[in-house]
């Protein structure tokens, strides 16, 4: 085995293993069973509270089919809060969130518009919605009053609130939305008074609904997971795949005494948790396909009794905004794991953490990557300089080897025996240069996690054309240039003794090239650098070997 084979059969099974999960998310489009189809559901305005829910036996664990029910969406009565991060359009209907503009963020597919979170259109519904399962209590179906119009979180204010009301079977409740300037949180608060002369009671549930589609401008060639997650402490952070609520598969935690539930997809995340980190309120997790590529994911939190006369208050926090790890672990344990690094996390987060520091030094993301780079390369100089040292004695015995080849023709056991036999006299290790790359491929692949999970990098620009290291070079110079140094490091390295292995090596650059075209412009100008320093350091290494004196003539 020699160092061109191993690096380029590990890169390209990457590259095929990458290819092959974006084929199948592609090509598989999600399953949506007969038994999953919603509820007919009539006008919102005809059904007062929860009646369409059936309302559990107090202490019975809740099943799947008590979950809440989304029937087809109604508009009515809108109001649009704007805030210095947002703008939100919310509904009379159950008081949904029915849209949220990100107004940091533009689009992948059209940079002229800005980034939306939440959207109501056909076939992409994604809302926030909250209720309660019980009679004579609101559900997402609620009709409040609402006053119309434009909410604007004035200059001087940190908070900015969003009341609606409605009376059902004598319970007076206030919905009520507080925005905060400076982050992505928003409250609910349920104020519920029964003026009635009879108790009630349900179960209050917060769920986000949406569709299965992978985000729009999302790139076939760089598969990330969208979809539900959640975490406990007890089941710690799980990943939930629509085909598999789809096919109602229920393998993730359902009941817990802590923990969130959200929807994640590339760079964002919404969530939905209690306002106190430390609430031991037991709560149930659930997902649920409603047809027409249409899912609902939430949690149920402990029953309420309201006596007649009684009055009481409940709140739920929303996080629906960008995966910026250091202000997602302060909101929730475990939240910061949405930016999900796999098994690498051990290795990718550090990477991250030196990045962001980096970058705070410069301002400037590329050259923070190209410092990463270089301190990636010095950590591991005497592990490169040993590979290089191996490579470049072999090269060196490129002659030497291609007469014993010549020489022995078909005879491969004498051909390996010769072989052998001038390893030893030159002290050679003929693996040498594969074991130390070996080390050091970890590292790449949970920087190429980085690079491509990292929202920092989201529109985020470098230099020149370069103006959003998250998205592919528009004019694939990076690319190119870097398959220039692939071809420069494949004449550095020595040349296999296999005419067809030969000729293999030499058209790999312009492959993995192709590749590249499509990955994001940090990963390759990561490469780039990369390789850049590589064959300084292997052109300088080769240099010392040839003039070293080691090597002898062909016999």
């Amino acid at each position: 085995m020699d160092f061109q084979r191993l690096i380029a059969f590990v890169v390209f099974s990457m590259s095929l293993l990458l290819l092959w999960e974006a084929w199948q998310d592609y090509s598989n489009p999600k399953p949506a069973t007969e038994a999953s189809q919603p509820a007919q559901a009539g006008s919102p305005s005809s059904q007062p509270g929860n009646a369409a829910v059936d309302l559990p036996t107090p202490g019975q664990s809740l099943k799947s089919n008590e979950t809440p029910e989304t029937g087809d969406t109604v508009i009515g009565a809108r109001a649009v809060v704007k805030t210095d991060l947002m703008v939100a359009t919310v509904d009379a209907n159950g008081g949904d969130i029915r849209s949220l503009t990100l107004t940091a963020f533009r689009q992948n597919e059209n940079r002229d518009q800005l980034f939306n979170l939440f959207e109501e259109r056909a076939g992409r519904n994604y809302f926030a919605q909250s209720g309660y399962i019980g009679k004579s209590l609101p559900s997402h179906k609620t009709v409040y009053e609402l006053v119309p119009g434009e909410y604007v979180l004035k200059e001087g204010e940190d908070t900015l609130k969003l009341p609606m009301k409605a009376v059902i079977d004598g319970v007076e409740v206030t919905k009520t939305y507080t925005f905060h300037r400076g982050n992505y949180t928003v409250d609910v608060d349920y104020r519920l008074a029964n003026t009635s002369a009879e108790p009630v009671e349900g179960y209050p549930y917060y769920q986000i609904l949406r569709h299965g589609q992978a985000p729009e401008g999302e790139s076939f060639f760089m598969y990330t997971f969208t979809g539900p997650a959640m975490y406990t402490e007890a089941g710690k952070f799980q990943k939930i795949m629509f085909d598999d609520v789809a096919k109602g598969k229920q393998d993730h935690v359902k009941e817990a005494q802590d923990g969130w539930m959200g929807l994640v997809q590339h760079h964002f995340v919404s969530a939905w948790m209690t306002m106190d980190p430390a609430d031991a309120s037991k709560r149930e997790f659930y997902t649920r396909a409603l047809g027409n590529d249409q899912y609902a994911a939430g949690m149920i939190m402990p029953q309420i009794t309201l006596a007649p006369g009684e009055e009481k208050t409940q709140s739920m926090r929303l996080y629906a905004g960008p995966q910026e790890q250091d202000k997602l672990k302060a909101l929730a344990p475990g939240l910061e794991h949405v930016v999900d690094y796999g098994w690498l996390t051990v290795l990718a987060y550090p990477l991250f953490v030196l990045l962001n520091w980096l970058e705070k030094l410069v301002h400037n993301w590329g050259v923070a990557i190209i410092l990463l780079t270089i301190l990636i390369k010095l950590a591991f100089y005497p592990l490169s300089a040993a590979s290089y040292k191996s490579m470049a004695q072999m090269r060196k015995l490129g002659p030497r080897l291609q007469h014993l080849k010549e020489r022995y023709g078909d005879d491969r056991q004498k051909l390996h025996e010769q072989m052998m036999k001038i390893y030893k006299e030159e002290k050679i290790n003929p693996v040498g240069g594969c074991l130390p790359i070996l080390v050091q491929i970890p590292v790449f692949i949970a920087l190429y996690w980085v690079l491509l999970s990292a929202v920092e990098l989201r529109q985020a620009p470098f230099a020149l054309w370069i103006t959003d290291l998250s998205e592919p070079d528009p004019y694939y110079v990076l690319p190119i240039v870097m398959a220039i140094t692939m071809f420069i490091q494949t004449k550095l390295n020595p040349t296999p003794p296999d005419p067809v292995q030969a000729k293999i090596m030499m058209i790999m650059p312009i492959v993995f090239s192709v590749f590249f075209f499509f990955f994001p412009a940090g990963l390759v100008l990561y490469w780039l650098v990369n390789n850049v320093l590589s064959i300084l350091q292997q052109w300088r290494i080769n240099h010392v070997i040839e003039h070293a004196g080691h090597g002898k003539a062909g016999k």
